[in-house]
């Protein structure tokens, strides 16, 4: 099952690092995709304690943050876990947010024609499956971090 994690505010880095990190140690996460707008392109010229695009570091794993983290869609296996998703929540959003589980997928299962126009007609592991993005190189947009086993 999917679920979506809305915030009633754009996270910032810290807040998402945070988030993202105790989201990932719970052992029913399958997947987790952060979904929000680029962040500005002038922002270099920005000082850097305003400059949100930095490197977050998630499960021991370096992660280059490109958006401002607007939702949070979630794999799980159990609904159990969206208790403990919640508790996560109310710990690193203070100022409110609703989880939602509305929909039967966020995240999509099967391979569409844009994956095949993007990766070919090769096997593509079920983590890469709903990642693409048609207009982008792969590795500039998502990162996968393995869990400990």
């Amino acid at each position: 099952m999917d679920i979506e994690i809305f915030p009633y505010r754009v996270l910032g880095s810290d807040t998402t690092e945070a988030l993202l990190n105790d989201l990932e140690s719970l052992e029913d996460v399958k997947r987790t995709v952060i979904h929000g707008p680029r962040f500005p392109k002038g922002e270099a010229t920005l000082p850097p304690k305003y400059r949100e695009r930095r490197v977050i570091n998630i499960n021991g794993e370096d992660v280059v943050l490109q958006v401002k983290t607007a939702r949070i869609f979630l794999e799980i296996t159990m609904e159990s876990t969206i208790d403990e998703i919640e508790e996560i929540c109310k710990e690193h959003i203070p100022y409110g947010f609703d989880i939602n589980q509305d929909r039967s997928n966020y995240i999509r299962k099967q391979q569409t024609v844009t994956d095949r126009i993007k990766y070919g007609d090769k096997e593509l592991p079920d983590e890469l499956v709903g990642m693409t993005d048609q207009y982008s190189t792969f590795d500039d947009h998502v990162k996968i971090i393995k869990k400990d086993d």
